[in-house]
């Protein structure tokens, strides 16, 4: 193994978010950071995405280059897409502070002869001298709260989120009341969203889905986007990406905007990952269409990153508002849901009590007889007739003479 290849071996890179985190700390631009390496932008922008990772000298070089990086940088992160970091979830215990992700670790030929600093079986101490007592250890912090993580997240990922749903939207109201929402779900899921491996993607999925609702559209409230920005640039953005299909514009702010690669915004859209590809790539054709200048990746996420921050600063409300106001709706929709059971209940022990116990055969409908014809009232009464019937009724005996007795 040549000095080259031991060198590189030495050296760790942090994730791919981080590393994009890193150089946006230290005011650096892609074409810097490439510059100073030795490569294209393009590949500079692969490095921060995942899609591949630099070898040998551009390796030391890179990771050098993202180890300059002060703590006060490192501290800075930019509005549109909240800080990689997941909140702390109330079942696991804190661990203990880890070095920096960009300390080059020491050599393995250096680890393997320093001798271990503690013995396995330490000597005990001689006859004569004093017994020490044993080193006092800081107690672990205790593990935060339900209550303290969800505020902890909330304080971290609600604004992002606003900004972000406003450029889905292009309603403030909407947004607000989308992120508000999706904390309510979060809150009323707590014990799922605590051990997800992203909190705040779990949250801003809800957030999307309450957004981009159909139903929305029927709100009269929701039914017109607000007054669009003053500036011309922004204001062209903004309309270009209202006119793009849901699903396009949800799939093309998650990846040029929020930073996410293909597999992550695929999943998140619910969609395969060549799908994925497809609505980005005709998205930017749409949006360059419309704003030739925006053909460039790099220069669409600025774009949106300063569409996102001209919306006014987000009036969020307390942490603790929106875990009252998750609980009262929670109850709200409880006692709605045992009403409608008992109703369903109480029609169904009415029914049965009112049912017939026995069968009861169906009357058969009646039939037409035909050959009989039809009854159609007395006839009009002739001379004739008149005759005959007062002379019925001047006889003794009703009826014909034959039928009388007669004397012998």
């Amino acid at each position: 193994m040549t000095e080259s290849t031991r060198r590189s071996a030495s050296v760790s890179l942090p994730s791919a978010k981080e590393r994009r985190r890193l150089r946006e700390a230290k005011s650096l631009s892609e074409e810097q950071v490439a510059t100073a390496v030795g490569v294209t932008r393009a590949t500079v922008r692969n490095w921060e995405t995942g899609r591949s990772s630099p070898r040998g000298r551009k390796l030391r070089l890179y990771a050098q280059l993202l180890a300059d990086t002060g703590p006060e940088e490192s501290s800075r992160t930019p509005d549109l897409v909240p800080d990689p970091e997941p909140a702390p979830k109330p079942t696991t215990k804190p661990k203990p502070k880890q070095a920096h992700a960009t300390t080059r670790p020491k050599p393995a030929a250096e680890r393997a002869a320093k001798p271990p600093t503690i013995p396995a079986h330490p000597a005990p101490p001689p006859s004569g001298a004093p017994h020490s007592s044993p080193p006092r250890t800081t107690p672990e912090p205790p593990a935060p709260t339900p209550a303290e993580a969800f505020d902890a997240l909330y304080a971290y990922a609600a604004p992002a989120l606003v900004r972000q749903a406003y450029l889905l939207t292009g309603r403030r109201r909407l947004s607000h009341e989308a992120v508000e929402r999706a904390f309510h779900l979060a809150w009323q899921r707590w014990p799922e969203v605590a051990v997800d491996g992203d909190p705040p993607g779990w949250v801003r999925a809800a957030a999307y889905e309450h957004a981009m609702s159909p139903w929305q559209r029927m709100r009269r409230v929701h039914r017109y986007p607000d007054p669009p920005p003053a500036e011309r640039d922004r204001r062209e953005l903004l309309d270009a990406l209202l006119e793009l299909p849901p699903h396009y514009r949800r799939t093309l702010l998650l990846y040029d905007g929020v930073g996410l690669d293909l597999p992550e915004t695929a999943a998140e859209t619910e969609a395969s990952t060549p799908a994925a590809a497809s609505r980005v790539l005709h998205a930017r054709a749409a949006l360059a269409e419309r704003v030739p200048e925006l053909d460039a990746p790099d220069t669409l996420h600025d774009r949106l990153t300063a569409l996102a921050n001209s919306c006014p600063a987000p009036r969020l409300m307390p942490a603790q508002d929106v875990r009252t106001g998750s609980e009262r709706r929670a109850r709200f929709w409880t006692r709605v849901a045992v009403t409608v059971t008992t109703l369903i209940v109480g029609a169904t022990t009415l029914t049965m009590i009112n049912a017939p116990t026995r069968y009861e055969p169906p009357v058969s409908p009646g039939r037409q007889v035909e050959g009989v014809p039809p009854h159609e009232g007395p006839q009009r009464l002739t001379p004739t007739d008149r005759k005959l019937r007062a002379r019925l009724l001047s006889e003794p005996v009703h009826g014909p003479e034959r039928l009388v007795p007669q004397d012998r």
